[in-house]
């Protein structure tokens, strides 16, 4: 099954310098971001390996990424504002 990858880079491939520099800088955004890469991880495997799971169950790990991805946006956002102008 071909599965559309989820990551943080791939999803804005525009603020690659600014997910890092949080990743390095913020303590909170790092432990959200690797848990958004785990959920991510997980949903792609059972995705890739066809694994049945309760339909219930996918979703909900879908919504928590979905929540997690528009935190770690919002935070990036907020960092982005705060840089000076270059």
């Amino acid at each position: 099954m071909q599965v559309e990858h989820h990551d943080l880079n791939h999803e804005f491939p525009n603020l690659t310098d600014e997910i890092h520099a949080l990743k390095a800088q913020h303590n909170h955004f790092a432990r959200l971001s690797d848990e958004y890469e785990q959920v991510t991880r997980e949903i792609e495997r059972l995705e890739e390996e066809d694994i049945p799971v309760d339909d219930f169950t996918i979703e909900d790990m879908k919504k928590k990424r979905i929540r997690l991805k528009d935190e770690l946006y919002q935070m990036i956002v907020a960092y982005r504002a705060d840089q000076p102008a270059g």
